[in-house]
C-alpha cells in the first residue's frame, strides 16, 4: 500500500462555529486471500481496494500449500485471512488443523452452502457469499475490527462441530457487547428484542446482550424448538409452563416471566402447540 503525503493546510479561525466530528480512521488490517479461481481472487482484491481501504494485502494463494507457506512466515503475520472453503488440494479445515493455534481473524468465502453459512452464524465467524455483495464485505471487515481474534480457536471448534455433524450440534457462540460467549443451546430460555440488539436469557438467570437482531436468532434456532410468539420475543418451547387464553393470551415461562403472544401470531402458535402435543 502506497501512502501519499500531502502538504499541510493552514488552519483558519472561524468564530462561533460548532466543531465538526470526523470519523476515526480505521486501523490498517494486514490480510491474505486464499482463493483457487483467478477471477474470484481478482474480484475480491478489487472489492477490498474499493470498499475496504484499510485492508493491506500482504499475500495471496490458491491452495492449502500456498496458505501454509504464507502463514509460516514469522515476520509478516496477517490480522485477517479471507479463505475459500473448498480448494484443489482439500478443504480449508485441513489447513486449520495443520496450523494448530490461530491468532488471526477469519472470513470464509463460499458459494451459497447452507451448512457453511449456518456454521458461521453459530460460531460468530465472518463469511461472504459468492457473488460477493460489497455491503456484506464491508460488514465482515467491520466485524474483524470489533473482534480482532477474540477466542478464534474456540469459535473454529464450534464451526467445525456444526459443519461436520449438524445433527449432533449442541453449542453456539454469541458475539455480545462485552465479549464472546459460548452457550449450550439447551440453556437458552428466551430472546428479547431491543432495537438492533437482543437480550438472551439463560436458565441460570444470567442475561447476555448480543449485537444482533432477534430475527437472525429466530431463523437460526428454529430447528432447535425455538419459536417467535411476538415481535419482541422468541422462546424456547421446552421452557413453557402454561398458556393463558384470557387477557389477550400470554405464556408463563418456567422462570415465572409472562410473555405476550401477539394476536397475529396466535393461530400459528396454537397450531404449533397442537403439533407438539401430537408428537408431529
Amino acid at each position: 500500500m502506497q501512502v501519499v503525503s500531502r502538504p499541510a493546510t493552514p488552519r483558519r479561525r472561524v468564530a462561533k462555529t460548532p466543531t465538526r466530528k470526523v470519523a476515526a480512521k480505521k486501523k490498517v488490517l494486514k490480510a491474505i486471500i486464499i482463493e483457487d479461481e483467478e477471477k474470484g481472487l481478482n474480484n475480491l482484491k478489487s472489492l477490498l481496494a474499493k470498499y475496504c481501504p484499510e485492508i493491506q494485502l500482504i499475500g495471496e494463494g490458491r491452495s492449502i500449500q500456498d496458505a501454509i507457506k504464507l502463514l509460516s512466515n514469522s515476520v509478516n503475520k496477517p490480522d485477517v485471512a479471507f479463505l475459500d472453503i473448498n480448494l484443489p488440494d482439500g478443504q480449508i479445515f485441513d489447513l486449520l488443523a495443520q496450523l494448530g493455534k490461530i491468532n488471526f481473524e477469519i472470513v470464509f468465502v463460499t458459494a451459497f452452502e447452507e451448512y457453511a453459512i449456518k456454521a458461521c452464524e453459530y460460531s460468530s465467524i465472518g463469511y461472504i457469499v459468492k457473488p460477493i455483495d460489497p455491503d456484506m464485505l464491508r460488514e465482515s471487515v467491520d466485524r474483524v475490527h470489533e473482534k480482532r481474534s477474540q477466542q478464534i480457536n474456540n469459535r473454529l471448534d464450534i464451526f467445525s462441530a456444526y459443519y461436520n455433524n449438524p445433527n449432533a450440534f449442541r453449542k453456539m457462540s454469541i458475539s455480545a457487547l462485552d465479549g464472546i460467549y459460548f452457550v449450550n443451546i439447551a440453556d437458552i430460555v428466551r430472546f428479547e428484542a431491543d432495537d438492533n440488539y437482543t437480550h438472551i436469557h439463560l436458565t441460570n438467570g444470567n442475561r447476555i446482550t448480543a449485537s444482533k437482531t432477534i430475527k437472525s436468532y429466530e431463523e437460526l434456532l428454529a430447528p432447535f424448538n425455538f419459536y417467535r410468539v411476538h415481535k419482541r420475543h422468541v422462546i424456547n418451547l421446552n421452557y413453557m409452563k402454561k398458556f393463558v387464553k384470557g387477557d389477550g393470551g400470554y405464556l408463563i415461562m418456567d422462570d415465572g416471566i409472562k410473555i405476550e403472544v401477539s394476536r397475529r401470531r396466535r393461530p400459528a402458535f396454537m397450531e404449533q402447540m397442537r403439533r407438539l402435543q401430537e408428537g408431529l
